[in-house]
């Protein structure tokens, strides 16, 4: 199976591609490597596909993985709209996973315009090359913040999700719309996956189990938000990948409804923890695996680099997953617990950035 993996550089695309890699089958993943954080970071989960880069690589050419033959890498951006269709155009493939945008929540409220040509200018152009070079599969990652005010939990696909509170949000249920109107005018097969607060080694340095752990490790006081009455779904970046993986196999079928008119072959699905878990709670578990890995010391004061603030703009109070139609449709719940996930990520930032001994 040929597939296209964007974002490929990033937190989940690049433990994506690998997978895939590693299971035979044939990948190209692309990604702009953009500097919304340390490009280091991309590079080296690169690095670990066998992808090996740096400044002078040139544009829009394939890199062929030294860890698998079936594996190569192109420095592009799905907003190149020419660039996108030479690439359709010769690569055939049979499934693409979209996981290219620009991310974060708080981002969008300071920097609102780097959102519109990733995620809405560049969404359309992969519409438009899976809609043009006959993709059956078009897997596409969408958003829990998609379900913006609501306030019945947990969160189920059948809600409404007419309320968002952020620029990204909105940006993700267009392209949900976006991707069911090619679904429906086209027979484009597709499936959206709303991700829940996805965690773990090797993430975003603007995730909060991050950044606490950057600004816990300079003596940096952390802030947390709505007075720690907040609960998350967090969910660990394997088990999203594994989720992907197995909806990639399972294009939505196409059929007829009872008036004889064929139904949008379009899903969606919530991948969660189905486990929502309080903030308070999450940094204990942060700060003791930390001192574990040995990235801060045992005496450190922690309550001393803690402070409690109000709700920021664009978050929410609550997140949980209603996973059960993933569950019947796939067999899969992710299931790994919040402290085997962060004490991953402990152990991976004390080999990456170093322990305090």
């Amino acid at each position: 199976m040929k597939i296209l993996v964007t974002g490929a550089a990033g937190f989940i695309g690049s433990k994506l591609m690998g997978v895939l890699a590693s299971r035979g089958d044939e990948v190209v993943g692309i990604d702009s490597i953009n500097n919304y954080y340390d490009v280091r970071l991309k590079y080296g989960r690169l690095s670990e596909m066998g992808i090996i880069l740096n400044d002078e690589f040139v544009w829009n050419q394939p890199i062929q993985s030294l860890r698998y033959e079936t594996c190569r890498f192109i420095r592009m951006s799905i907003d190149d709209r020419h660039a996108m269709e030479e690439l359709f155009e010769r690569e055939h493939f049979e499934k693409v996973v979209n996981l290219a945008a620009q991310a974060g929540v708080r981002y969008s409220i300071t920097n609102p315009y780097a959102y519109l040509q990733s995620n809405l200018a560049g969404f359309l152009n992969v519409l438009e090359c899976c809609r043009h070079y006959e993709v059956k599969h078009l897997v596409f990652a969408s958003s829990s913040s998609v379900y913006g005010l609501n306030s019945k939990v947990p969160y189920s696909e059948e809600d409404k999700v007419d309320t968002p509170v952020s620029l990204y949000a909105a940006t993700k249920k267009s392209n949900e719309l976006m991707a069911h109107s090619y679904s429906k005018l086209y027979g484009l097969a597709v499936t959206g996956l709303r991700f829940f607060t996805v965690y773990g080694p090797a993430g975003r340095p603007d995730m909060a189990y991050f950044g606490f752990t950057n600004k816990l490790l300079k003596g940096q006081t952390i802030q947390i938000f709505n007075y720690g009455n907040c609960k998350r779904d967090f969910t660990y970046v394997d088990d999203i990948v594994e989720g992907v993986v197995r909806i990639i196999q399972h294009a939505p079928e196409k059929q007829n409804g009872e008036d004889g008119l064929p139904i949008p072959p379009y899903k969606v699905y919530n991948i969660g923890n189905n486990s929502p878990e309080n903030l308070l709670d999450f940094v204990t578990i942060l700060q003791e695996e930390l001192v574990v890995a040995k990235v801060l010391p045992a005496d450190y004061d922690f309550e001393a680099h803690k402070e409690l603030v109000s709700m920021q703009p664009g978050d929410v109070p609550v997140t949980f997953a209603d996973t059960t139609p993933l569950e019947q449709d796939f067999g899969f719940k992710p299931s790994t617990s919040l402290r085997e996930g962060l004490r991953a990520f402990a152990q991976w930032y004390a080999q990456y950035y170093g322990t305090n001994e």
